[in-house]
């Protein structure tokens, strides 16, 4: 039996994790909204959303079949992975073009 579903909604829960601290102004998502929200408070989530999104992993894995132990190479590959997934909101965030206040 196939289990891509479980796989590819871990993945794209990732990815959806990995651009929401960059896409929303309240802190944890949930929180109170701080206009702008400095640097700092989203890479803190994006922290978070890492450690939530191995959680959902692990979780599905032990739901499919025997987890397997993992080795700190694992964490970096993953790590880097989903700072990947959050490369498209810090792109909309802070490195695209913002329209000049003297354009007409």
């Amino acid at each position: 039996m196939s289990h891509t579903f479980e796989v590819w909604g871990v993945i794209v829960f990732a990815l959806i994790a990995a651009n929401l601290p960059f896409v929303n102004e309240r802190l944890f998502i949930v929180g109170p909204r701080r206009a702008p929200k400095v640097l700092g408070w989203r890479l803190l989530e994006l922290l978070l959303m890492a450690a939530l999104s191995f959680g959902v992993g692990i979780a599905v894995e032990s739901l499919i079949g025997q987890r397997q132990p993992q080795k700190w190479e694992f964490f970096a590959a993953a790590g880097c992975l989903f700072l990947t997934f959050a490369f498209p909101g810090f792109v909309w965030r802070y490195l695209r073009r913002q329209p000049y206040a003297g354009d007409d």
